[in-house]
């Protein structure tokens, strides 16, 4: 008999849907905490609220509307607060008209976005306003609502007993709850303050995990030394046709003294668009293919694998070193002759996405291992790479280098890539001009438009970004298929091609093949482009809907154009007062990711969960770099005394976890 099953409330349908969602047991129940909170005391004016960020609103009822569209049903209602009002707005959920009532007050809790230059509540939760204390909502579980899962939860609660996970000498210099008080206050706070220090405690113990699992193994592997000078690349740095910056040479060299150590290189480069990373794995592909080796590049789409492979044939095949790619859209003939050429050892440089890491995929000596945009992946992914090259001829670990065209602070450097030392490209080629930016509101639609007209008769290029392919019923968005259709009819006279992660790789290949030589004059497009695409003519970027965007991101398409000689310009469609003022007054990547990082938290720079031990919504809820900090040092201070009982089982813990699956 299932442990959830002796839970009043849990029948054999429930019992179904828990275990479906991996919940085996009542500790994996008690970890799947809360998405978020409504704190019924905080309630707020609606000139108050942040574009981007749910908020509670006490309002009235002023009017609402229901319509059908293409088989959607969409209710609308006008909130009032005395003299400000607001709209909200119900995608497929036609019951709800039936639960307004005209001059009605209620607490409603929602996104607050922008549509159509207009401020927008998608989706409220309603309350009564007689609602008190702290309410907590968790991420939707078919065939449970929320509030009963709460349920379920409370009574895995009270039978529960819980093992202490952390040192007592760490409990109390941090003055951290036992671990059983931090669970009841994460589902049930009686605060703020308690819910705080329950997610302090936490968001440490993930950290401090992850901290002692890749601090605790990543170094203690053997690997190959290669032994790579600036004189041994002088054919490669001369083939570039351009100098290196003072920070391209000072890093490469940190990358050469690396590679020429027995214990494997793991280093993270990070700089902003444009600072050359590109260049010194290049480099480094080619020191080590000309120590006989072989060298992985592994990227996160297959549109930045195929220009990475176009710049491994100008830059690797002339001198000796022919490529291979390798894809998931490659044909099974294409796919068989790159595994063999690795395989056997002809291949020298391997340029891919995860089909790198695919079953059936061998490589012979694989001594250099490469991720580009190592946000985009998760921790494993970048480990399983480095288990290709354990599994060659000399089984020794591959030298692992990651790149990230997202300026990452440090504090946070340090929590997604604890096991790596940081490299920072901080200097941008001398001659690259400053991308002129500016905010657009809907009004100046018109003008906009006869922007693009001009400069493509000037011969310019220019992308147009939307947050959505199509039109969804669960936002009110620019989507990049009705933008394309709006667009042909606006500017008759010009190429404007789509381009969306829905397509093949094949087609968008060819998409960006005809933009790239000049046969397309605008390309509207979703955020494929955000990273790798390359196309120097093109100096105007266009953003739908740029709050919904974090400002990190923005400024990643931002930097799809710039890249030529031209002056450039990147348009935010967006309404004044917002904080993308930021990106009007400021070309600092690493300035910019700061602040996205105080707004939005660190799990923006996480996409896709990094490692089985951090829960990336701790972190987005939880922001604190000192918090950070010292999870590294506390960790890197255990393993000083792993030989003792206690510091052992912490250890085991450690190890344990990483297996652990994702809180909710």
């Amino acid at each position: 008999m299932s442990e959830l099953s002796r839970l009043k409330g849990v029948g054999k349908a429930r019992l179904e849907a828990l275990q479906g969602a991996g919940i085996a047991d009542a500790q994996a129940l008690i970890r799947c905490l809360p998405r978020e909170y409504v704190f019924f005391d905080e309630h707020r004016a609606f000139s108050a609220a942040r574009v981007g960020e749910k908020a509670l609103f006490r309002a009235k009822i002023l009017k609402f509307s229901q319509i059908f569209a293409r088989g959607l049903s969409i209710v609308r209602a006008t909130l009032s607060q005395g003299e400000e009002s607001l709209e909200a707005v119900w995608f497929n959920q036609p019951y709800i008209r039936a639960q307004l009532e005209q001059g009605a007050e209620w607490l409603f809790f929602g996104l607050l976005t922008i549509s159509q230059g207009k401020r927008q509540l998608v989706s409220p939760a309603r309350y009564p306003v007689s609602s008190e204390g702290v309410q907590p909502i968790y991420a939707p579980l078919k065939g449970i609502p929320s509030r009963t899962f709460g349920g379920l939860v409370q009574r895995a609660l009270e039978l529960a007993v819980f093992e202490e996970t952390l040192p007592a000498e760490l409990l109390r210099r941090y003055a951290f709850p036992a671990v059983g008080e931090c669970y009841r206050a994460m589902h049930f706070p009686a605060s703020r303050s308690e819910l705080q220090g329950a997610l302090a405690r936490l968001a440490f113990e993930d950290l401090l995990f992850f901290q002692l699992a890749v601090l605790g193994e990543a170094r203690a592997e053997d690997g190959a030394p290669l032994p790579v000078d600036e004189e041994s690349l002088k054919p490669f740095l001369n083939l570039l046709g351009f100098e290196l910056t003072r920070a391209q040479a000072r890093v490469l060299g940190e990358i050469l003294r690396d590679l020429g150590q027995k214990r494997p290189m793991a280093r993270l480069v990070e700089g902003d668009v444009g600072s050359g990373k590109t260049a010194l794995a290049f480099a480094a592909l080619y020191g080590c293919a000309q120590c006989g080796r072989q060298g992985a590049l592994m990227a996160p789409t297959e549109v930045l694998a195929g220009q990475h492979y176009e710049r491994a044939l100008e830059w690797l095949k002339p001198l000796g070193v022919e490529p291979v790619l390798l894809t998931g859209s490659l044909s099974a003939k294409e796919k068989k002759l790159a595994r063999e050429r690795l395989q056997s050892g002809a291949a020298r440089v391997a340029i891919g996405t995860h089909a790198l890491i695919s079953e059936g995929v061998e490589y012979q000596n694989l001594a250099l291992v490469i991720t580009d945009e190592q946000h985009r992946f998760g921790v494993n992914q970048r480990v399983r790479l480095s288990q290709k090259g354990r599994a060659g001829e000399a089984g020794r670990s591959p030298h692992v280098l990651v790149m990230s065209a997202t300026p990452i602070p440090r504090t946070m450097a340090l929590a997604l890539y604890g096991d790596l030392d940081i490299s920072v490209l901080d200097e941008l080629p001398p001659g690259r001009q400053r991308i002129l930016t500016r905010l657009v509101p809907e009004g100046k639609r018109e003008a906009l438009y006869g922007f693009l007209q001009r400069n493509a008769e000037e011969g310019g290029q220019a992308y147009v970004i939307c947050p959505l392919v199509e039109e969804s019923s669960a936002l009110d968005a620019a989507n990049a298929v009705s933008t394309y259709e709006r667009m042909k009819k606006a500017l008759p006279g010009l190429k404007i091609e789509l381009l969306h992660g829905r397509m093949s790789g094949q087609q968008k290949q060819e998409v960006l093949s005809r933009f790239a030589g000049g046969e397309v004059a605008i390309l509207v497009s979703t955020t494929v482009v955000e990273v790798g695409v390359n196309v120097p003519n093109a100096t105007i970027m266009v953003i739908e809907d740029a709050e919904r965007f974090g400002l990190a991101q923005l400024h990643q398409l931002r930097g799809r154009v710039g890249r030529g000689v031209k002056q450039s310009w990147c348009f935010l469609m967006a309404e004044g007062g917002s904080t993308l003022q930021l990106l009007v007054d400021s070309g600092d990547g690493f300035e910019i990711a700061q602040k996205d990082l105080e707004l939005r938290g660190p799990g923006e720079f996480m996409g896709q969960r990094q490692h089985g031990l951090i829960d990336r919504r701790l972190l987005a809820l939880m922001g604190d770099g000192r918090l950070l900090e010292r999870a590294r040092a506390e960790a890197e201070a255990l393993l000083m005394r792993r030989d003792e009982p206690e510091i052992r089982r912490i250890l085991e813990l450690a190890r344990a976890a990483a297996g652990e699956p994702a809180r909710n």
